[in-house]
């Protein structure tokens, strides 16, 4: 028999940045025969929960198991209350952990977790920085599957040299510390004139119009493209030369495993679940939090030795293939088929 899944979550497809997971794993899920519908693609958080809940209440009798995108912040409190509906009516949940900053509420919302993650049938944490986190509280039903990517939708570029072009895809939000790319832009410009950084993301607390003051008043060359799909920045990709990384907290960023994918040599922080992400030297270069001068100096030394860039870019495309679908298939496969 067919397997009716409920995957509640942001569905905001045009921003990949609040989207998530959801339209690519429930396509993903559909493609394997399953019948999956999602919520919400409403834009008023009070809708979008509504309609979630709505979801719940409506297709309970027929639903098999519902998949919860779970984050740290305000996502968090959608979660909790989805679970509280999937108790009530006796379906079996399964929250997928998201977001550097989940450990923070585990803390901070000790009671509220608790219910959330120990009535849930398995908790699916996306990498070995989220499942640890959560085993060092007293979580044990983990399952480690990782975030997945269409590597089609990421074509590898293969790059001979490295100009002083710098991508930055992200959220602007204090938390994820856009300013910094400024900050390396700018020491950057003082030997390379012609460097340049393209800023791709929507705004959420006021940084990005922060950030455009900034650039206004030091005379970088930063372009701000505001959202765009996928496909649109990995597009834009193909004209830069290094992706940065500068969060203060950060769990397996998608945009990070996508670049991977792109041939763009990755420079970002060392925090968070990033070391276990990117091996240094390897795959990435990983710097120490708010240290522009330490990147600087990471892509200059790039720049000036551009086999490393494309050892490193070489190296990275490898890891990203490990997270193509044909790869998580059959773990996600085991969670859905063994419910009921």
């Amino acid at each position: 028999m067919t397997k009716k899944i409920l995957y509640i979550g942001n569905d905001l497809r045009v921003d990949s940045f609040t989207a998530t997971y959801i339209s690519f794993l429930s396509k993903m899920l559909r493609k394997e025969g399953f019948k999956v519908k999602t919520a919400s693609a409403k834009n008023n958080k009070l809708v979008r929960l509504a309609e979630m809940l709505c979801l719940i209440f409506k297709y309970h009798a027929t639903t098999d198991i519902v998949i919860i995108d779970t984050y740290g912040a305000t996502n968090f409190y959608y979660a909790y209350l989805v679970g509280r509906f999937c108790q009530s009516y006796k379906i079996p949940y399964v929250p997928i952990l998201h977001g550097g900053n989940l450990p923070e509420r585990l803390d901070k919302n000790p009671k509220l977790s608790s219910n959330l993650f120990r009535n849930a049938y398995v908790n699916v944490a996306p990498s070995n920085f989220l499942k640890n986190e959560f085993e060092s509280r007293g979580f044990n039903d983990l399952k480690l599957i990782p975030n997945s990517i269409d590597l089609k939708d990421y074509p590898f570029k293969r790059r001979e040299i490295f100009r002083p072009k710098l991508l930055w895809v992200r959220r602007f939000q204090r938390r994820y510390n856009p300013k910094m790319a400024l900050r390396v832009l700018e020491l950057l410009s003082i030997d390379h004139k012609d460097a340049e950084l393209c800023m791709v993301g929507p705004e959420k607390d006021g940084s990005m119009q922060e950030c455009k003051r900034l650039a206004n008043k030091k005379k970088l060359n930063v372009k701000f493209t505001g959202k765009l799909k996928k496909k649109e920045w990995a597009a834009i990709s193909t004209e830069y030369d290094f992706f940065i990384n500068s969060t203060t907290i950060d769990n397996t960023p998608i945009s990070v495993i996508e670049s991977m994918s792109l041939g763009l040599p990755i420079i970002s922080t060392n925090v968070g679940g990033m070391p276990i992400l990117i091996e240094h030297s390897k795959d990435g270069i990983l710097v120490n939090s708010e240290d522009e001068q330490m990147m600087l100096a990471e892509i200059k030394r790039i720049i000036d030795n551009p086999e490393i860039g494309k050892k490193l870019a070489f190296n990275a495309r490898e890891k990203a293939e490990s997270f193509g679908w044909k790869n998580v298939r059959k773990d996600w496969l085991e969670v859905i088929n063994h419910v009921g």
